[in-house]
């Protein structure tokens, strides 16, 4: 994977924790959590969201991770030799390509955001949501998102940041950003946090997220709780089978699994205390759905006393989790190419970023130039590129990487490679790990994908 044949490895474990949580940290924590939260009742809806992560996704993350250090190198190198060590049908070389596809297309779209954010950013540091109401507040949205040259420029900043990070290396640029910016991620929910103690309703934002109310859940509810846990923690994603091949035989899988689930619940939880006391003490509606970052809460920091700041905050702090999460989606595709074609490390970085921004162009004009082009209407598919990259990448793929991960961590792996690669464990682990990869993941996320799927 390096430029020279020798594989990179973290420098050290706190390194590859920071990364790799920062890689699963992303707007789907600060973004989705909340309003999905929020369409779903709150307390109880959050409890059954924790158990999935620690119950669930806690084996399979252990699972990627596993076959990430045993391949060590890029997903489809890796599960190339695991396929070797273990005599498998090719067919498990799905996994590897999804591996590569996933973050291919997923960073494709999910710049897009990134932009929107970028842009909002902007609006925060001019004062522009100072008395900002319900319909200026949806009419901005509109009108920043159908501006193709500059939404397209903004998509451009962002790979590019992403592209100059990945060329710096695992060491002198995915890691020493992830020293930087991890930390100071959680400085500014923290302030966040507090800030809504002091000034907003935390009390009933604290209510909303803890008291369970199982009146409010439904068997939809569930399944979307157990997506909501594999889309958060990055599973599937190539994020940590990408980053587990740079990972020293020294390290607890086990271990980094559990700090992977704890960094990335603890982000989205105090994203929850950070927004709703803003949302409860305006009066807004915590079900408000996608909405709830660029339209409801500009106008919550226009109205309240020290919104521009906090304003100016809260998208820093998007900011910064959209970058991290790039950076981890952005590196399995730039191992593969590495691996493959001539060129440094450097050089392929920005080819990758660039393919990954033409490839996106098609997302960015799908709220303004394309809003209404269905490229798939013949097949009655009533979707624009966003809608097509978002339904494949998150209701088709990414699930479906994830299932195959499961089964063939509990179904293909030697006994011996598990004893080997969990040596420091107790018996007990690998034995609920092997059960949980064999049958409750798959039983779990099939059902996931199906529903997805009908949806």
């Amino acid at each position: 994977m390096a430029d020279k044949g020798a594989t990179p490895a973290w420098s050290s474990r706190g390194a590859f924790l920071l990364a790799t949580i920062g890689g699963a940290v992303g707007l789907g924590n600060l973004w989705r959590f909340p309003y999905v939260a929020g369409d779903n009742g709150g307390g109880g809806f959050v409890l059954i969201y924790l158990a999935f992560v620690f119950l669930l996704g806690l084996p399979v993350i252990a699972g990627e991770m596993l076959l990430g250090r045993r391949g060590h190198g890029s997903a489809i190198r890796s599960m190339a030799e695991l396929l070797r060590e273990h005599q498998a049908p090719g067919a498990w070389r799905a996994i590897g390509w999804l591996s590569i596809v996933v973050p291919l297309v997923g960073l494709s779209y999910y710049a897009v955001v990134a932009a929107w954010v970028l842009d909002y950013l902007g609006l925060a540091t001019a004062g522009f949501f100072e008395g900002l109401d319900a319909g200026a507040s949806q009419e901005t949205f509109g009108r920043r998102a159908d501006r193709p040259v500059y939404q397209a420029f903004l998509h451009a900043v962002f790979m590019a940041l992403t592209a100059w990070a990945i060329a710096g290396g695992i060491n002198r640029g995915i890691e020493r950003l992830s020293k930087i910016l991890m930390p100071a991620l959680y400085a500014m929910i923290l302030l966040l946090v507090g800030f809504g103690a002091v000034a907003g309703d935390f009390a009933a934002a604290a209510e909303f997220l803890f008291k369970p109310d199982f009146s409010e859940i439904t068997g939809r509810s569930v399944l979307i709780a157990l997506g909501q846990a594999l889309f958060s923690l990055a599973i599937g994603a190539g994020v940590l089978i990408t980053y587990s091949a740079y990972m020293p035989r020294e390290y607890s899988i086990r271990t980094s699994a559990m700090a992977v689930c704890f960094g990335d619940t603890l982000a989205a939880l105090l994203a929850g205390l950070a927004i709703f006391p803003i949302v409860f003490s305006s009066g807004l509606d915590p079900a408000e759905g996608p909405g709830l970052v660029f339209v409801t809460l500009p106008i919550a920091f226009g109205a309240m006393p020290g919104g521009h700041v906090i304003g100016v905050l809260f998208f820093v702090l998007m900011l910064f989790a959209a970058y991290t999460t790039a950076l981890g989606m952005l590196e399995p595709v730039v191992a593969l190419l590495l691996e493959r074609l001539p060129g440094g490390r450097r050089r392929l970085a920005g080819a990758a970023g660039l393919a990954i921004w033409l490839l996106g162009l098609g997302s960015v004009l799908s709220f303004s130039t394309l809003a209404d082009f269905h490229p798939l209407g013949f097949l009655g598919v009533e979707r624009n590129f966003f809608g097509i990259a978002d339904f494949a990448v998150a209701n088709v793929l990414l699930p479906l990487n994830a299932l195959l991960i499961a089964l063939f961590a509990g179904w293909v792996l030697h006994p011996a490679v598990i004893a080997e690669e969990f040596a420091g464990d107790s018996a007990a682990w690998r034995r609920y790990w092997r059960f949980a990869n064999r049958y409750v993941a798959p039983v779990a996320i099939g059902v996931v994908l199906i529903d997805l799927l009908r949806g």
